[in-house]
């Protein structure tokens, strides 16, 4: 499978990291309007992840000191990138501008085959989450939204809770500070965003319950999100609170979920009791990693816990998604 990455911000350089050394996968071209020694210097150094295990360079082309070079570009215009002469299966479209069905159709009439985005696209792009509602996608559907790090971590949760019977559900996901947040404070159009973000506990709107009522409709009005985030640069925890439609207890929630994480979730929800924290999930694979020893029970209110890496979880997704799309690329 040849891909292509457009985007080599957070999550487009994870990917590249990831995938370089894939056997089944090969990169052959990235895209990003930053300067390409700029670049080469983010793919080899990263305060998060640390450093690259191979040497990264830029020379005319991405050197990579495994003997890998290829092509960078600095196109703006989708329209104008060599898709069809790379012969380019998919493009991981990692920008976060090109969500509409109508922009990211673009990389298709540069001949791209198909284009998988790293964030939750506009209605008109259907929203598909892998392990969750991934097997309607079929042959003519060339774009594909995978959600976002929230959407992946919530949906599985209120799946499974919602086997029981859920009347309502609010979330706070606690969330490391992003790229959309200033360092220090400067001017914005959302005024919280524009504090500094090392410096306080900044609530943010998300359009999260928005996502999730199309997969849960019953419970259209009956879900609420805000994302708080802290200061620290990786990871989140998202902190839900069900109430239910009768009185559960603790030993049962916890039941459900550890089943699930040894069974048909496995891979995407992971169970513990451990005392663990934020920096504990740093590299972990999972969606939801869900802290059993958080769950707490009131009558027909719980509390449910779940960590998640937002950048390192998220692109696990987005792999398996590669692999899935194999399938559709003949």
């Amino acid at each position: 499978m040849k891909i292509a990455i457009n985007g080599m911000g957070r999550i487009g350089r994870l990917l590249f990291r990831r995938l370089i050394n894939d056997p089944q996968i090969e990169i052959v071209a990235v895209n990003d309007i930053m300067d390409p020694v700029n670049l080469a210097y983010l793919l080899q150094y990263d305060s998060v992840y640390g450093k690259f295990e191979w040497p990264v360079a830029y020379k005319e082309k991405l050197v990579i000191n495994n003997g890998k070079k290829l092509p960078c570009y600095s196109e703006p215009d989708p329209l104008r990138l060599p898709w069809k002469d790379l012969k380019v299966d998919v493009v991981l479209e990692c920008t976060g501008r090109f969500t509409s069905k109508q922009l990211a159709s673009q990389h298709l009439k540069a001949g791209a085959k198909k284009v998988l985005l790293s964030t939750t696209g506009s209605d008109d792009i259907p929203l598909l989450i892998f392990g969750h509602n991934h097997q309607p996608l079929t042959k003519e559907m060339d774009i594909v939204s995978p959600g976002g790090c929230m959407t992946n971590c919530s949906t599985h949760l209120i799946y499974l809770m919602n086997a029981i019977g859920i009347e309502s559900v609010h979330i706070n996901v606690i969330h490391s500070y992003t790229s959309r947040q200033e360092l220090v404070d400067a001017p914005h159009k959302d005024f919280r965003r524009g504090r500094a973000a090392a410096e306080s506990i900044i609530p943010v709107p998300v359009d999260l319950a928005r996502s999730l009522e199309k997969f849960f409709p019953p419970l259209q009005n009956n879900i609420a999100a805000v994302t708080t985030r802290v200061p620290v640069a990786n990871g989140a925890l998202g902190d839900f609170t069900f109430q239910f439609k009768e009185e559960v207890s603790r030993e049962q929630l916890n039941g459900i979920f550890k089943e699930a994480a040894s069974g048909e979730y496995k891979g995407i929800l992971e169970y513990t009791e451990e005392p663990i924290v934020s920096l504990d999930i740093k590299g972990n694979t999972h969606s939801a990693i869900i802290d059993g020893s958080l769950t707490s029970v009131v009558g027909r209110q719980a509390k449910i816990f779940a960590f998640f890496d937002n950048e390192y979880g998220y692109t696990s997704r987005m792999i398996d998604w590669l692999i899935y799309l194999r399938q559709f690329l003949s």
